[in-house]
């Protein structure tokens, strides 16, 4: 026999962010006390709404299941003393398993006898696992946040106010600070009533009764079909942004779909200033033209029934006319601001108190910035932009756009620095410095928005370094995984002829000659190169890379982003191709394997060669040598590879007929030297010796 279960935890309203995981983590601590309680079920779904968190079982058993196991003891000569008689291990054992040395048996295992004990165990009903099993799953939740409240030590989310736990009909004798369960839940705060739930089946539709769809992918479904047909009715393109629909599905229990309209005058603002208040603010869904342009309109989600429609739409008309005029003061004030005097409050920033304030490290980004121009070889006309994009990227700052709306900086900085007279490219620039801004993000499309970009992410991370910032596990705080993964990927997608040296040198030479406090090791250099290593594996992971088709490659440097780049894919895609490839590969890989015993310094004489296959193993590699360094040298990677599979014909006919070990010293020492070069050619590509078959 079997029954459901049902538990409610009613609580305050929970901030939206924190209700999808809180859900998922009551689902998932339910299903794993049922496990470990011996309870099957047919199934755990989990609901939450603003003000509650519910799990609901089906077809729980009504026992447990019986449970009956061999345990292993020690062995027979260790659980018999010389007379014959149990040994304290073996008593010992006895009691550690709730056994009597007469349940005792002796069974062989691999040719040894040891003792066993059979464990039974009766399943007790699950009525009386419930109230202690449902207070732990409680007790353990964690969340970002905690509350305490009244005389209680107990810690939540928010004040648990009431709670519902059935098993079938029965209510489940559970206290909570003061709270004891009942059949009874709470509808919409100001729709419904409370709601008698008469067994677990009847939760969804007796809160449904009482305006409060429970059920998350059902809310969400409702609000995006609202949202769509609005669209489709007006014409209109609606942007859905995922965090915002995330978060107002979990600020509603009943959403109805409305919109309302705002005062066109205000399109005069940059439509991001008015996007940004509307999102940030008052959690409106922007609406867009056909031509993509701003209209003045909003779509919100009300947290009820569509009854006086037009009466909500005019109250939040109302309260966004306040916001958007606030934004058009900070708008207008921001403009009469000069971006010299914002620079020059930017000294009493601190960005850190041991890097200094934004404006040194405005200074720092500009010297690195040039350094990278003068190797990227930029003409002077851009390298000059990059030095004005550099000395004001920061400006915008010190707005008070700015400080309102933080994820604005570069937006403004871009709009204000033009509206100022900047030129275009290096307005432009101002806002792409900071891009990637996320994973997914576009890279900057000029020359000084990319080695601006390169200079500021660079900048953070060698100071962050130097000064014992390093990501560890989960805490990166400084988002510096993010900014070197910008990094290579602004690289990557402008094939630049930048190496990582080149871009920590640049960085590192600034900091050294601008910092008083000396943090620099030999140790930082190796720290950089393994942190950005785990950058690209992770690039190259995302791009379905082989393990250990990426250490292959990665082993042989990963300086040049871009060559390491193109030899793991022409890599992964020629092995593939198994068959034929690992043949090719199993033969540079015991080239590489006997290069090893090559003497250090032994250099190839070509008179010594005296075998027809080691004749021709020696002319086929230089006749590949040059071409293959030279595509590799330009980055074709997959040409690179074609030519040094040309070797595998030549390299197998060796191996059949010459005698590597030779016992003449100086014939053994020139065959593996040539070996040794052509392992120093194949390194060059990839340690083949790591990849897995």
């Amino acid at each position: 026999m079997s029954k459901d279960i049902l538990f409610e935890i009613g609580l305050e309203e929970i901030p939206a962010r924190f209700i999808r995981a809180a859900m998922e983590q009551l689902k998932d601590r339910t299903a794993k006390w049922l496990e470990a309680s011996r309870i099957s079920h047919q199934g755990v779904s989990a609901y939450a709404t603003p003000r509650r968190l519910a799990v609901l079982v089906k077809d729980a058993a009504e026992r447990q299941e019986d449970v009956s196991e061999e345990v292993k003891g020690p062995s027979r000569k260790i659980a018999l003393d010389a007379s014959g008689e149990w040994s304290k291990a073996a008593l010992g054992f006895a009691r550690s398993q709730g056994a009597s040395p007469e349940q005792f048996t002796f069974k062989e295992l691999a040719g040894v006898e040891y003792i066993y004990v059979t464990k039974s165990s009766t399943g007790i009903e699950t009525a009386s696992l419930l109230s202690e099993g449902l207070s732990g799953i409680v007790s353990a939740m964690t969340f970002p946040k905690n509350m305490r409240w009244g005389a209680y030590d107990f810690k939540f989310v928010r004040p648990i106010r009431w709670m519902v736990a059935l098993f079938a009909q029965e209510i489940i004798d559970l206290t909570i600070t003061g709270v004891k369960a009942g059949n009874v839940s709470r509808g919409h705060r100001f729709l419904g009533e409370e709601a008698v739930i008469e067994e677990p089946a009847a939760y969804v539709e007796a809160m449904r009764s009482q305006h409060v769809l429970v059920d998350v992918k059902e809310r969400e479904e409702l609000i995006l079909s609202g949202i769509h047909k609005l669209a489709e009715e007006k014409g209109w393109k609606i942007a859905i942004k995922e965090d915002l629909l995330e978060e107002v599905l979990f600020l509603v229990e009943t959403p109805t779909v409305l919109f309302g309209t705002f005062d066109p005058a205000f399109l005069n603002i940059p439509q991001e200033v008015l996007i940004t208040s509307m999102r940030e603010h008052q959690r409106y869904f922007p609406v867009f033209g056909e031509d993509g342009k701003l209209l003045p309109f909003f779509v919100t989600v009300r947290n009820g029934n569509a009854v006086s429609l037009d009466v909500i739409a005019k109250g939040n008309e109302k309260v966004l006319r306040a916001r958007l005029s606030d934004a058009k003061f900070f708008y207008e004030e921001d403009q009469k601001l000069q971006i010299n005097d914002a620079l020059a409050k930017l000294e009493n920033i601190v960005y850190h108190e041991e890097l200094g304030s934004v404006g040194d490290k405005v200074r720092r980004i500009r010297a690195i910035a040039d350094r990278l121009a003068v190797k990227l070889e930029l003409s002077s006309e851009a390298a000059a932009e990059v030095s004005r994009t550099a000395d004001i990227c920061k400006f915008d700052l010190v707005t008070q756009m700015v400080g309102e709306f933080p994820e604005l900086q570069g937006t403004m900085g871009e709009d204000y620095a033009r509206k100022a007279g900047e030129a275009e490219q290096v307005s432009k620039a101002v806002f792409e410095h900071y891009q990637p801004r996320f994973a997914g993000d576009a890279v900057p499309s000029t020359q000084a928005g990319l080695v601006v970009s390169l200079a500021d992410k660079i900048d953070t991370i060698i100071g962050c370094f130097s000064i014992g910032i390093i990501p560890t596990g989960s805490q990166d705080p400084y988002a510096l995984r993010r900014q070197a993964a910008g990094i290579v990927q602004i690289v990557l997608e402008h094939q630049l002829s930048l190496s990582l040296e080149e871009i920590f040198a640049a960085a590192l030479e600034v900091h050294e000659s601008s910092r008083t406090e000396k943090h620099f090791t030999p140790e930082l250099r190796i720290t950089l190169y393994e942190f950005f290593g785990l950058r690209v594996k992770r690039l190259l992971a995302d791009n379905n890379v082989r393990y250990d088709v990426v250490d292959a490659a990665l082993a042989a440097g990963f300086d040049d982003i871009v060559d390491v780049v193109s030899r793991s894919l022409a890599l992964m895609n020629a092995v593939t191709d198994v068959a034929d490839f690992k043949i090719t590969m199993d033969s540079l890989t015991r080239v590489s394997n006997l290069a090893a015993k090559a003497p250090e310094g032994a250099v190839i004489d070509p008179a010594l060669l005296k075998e027809e296959a080691e004749q021709k193993l020696y002319a086929t590699w230089q006749n590949i040598h040059e071409p293959y360094r030279t595509a590799l040298a330009s980055r074709h990677a997959a040409e690179a590879l074609q030519i040094l599979s040309g070797l595998e014909a030549a390299v197998t006919g060796f191996f059949d007929s010459v005698m590597v070990m030779a016992e003449d010293e100086a014939v053994r020492s020139n065959r593996l030297a040539l070996l040794a070069g052509i392992h120093t050619d194949s390194r060059l590509f990839a340690d083949f010796g790591k990849l897995v078959w």
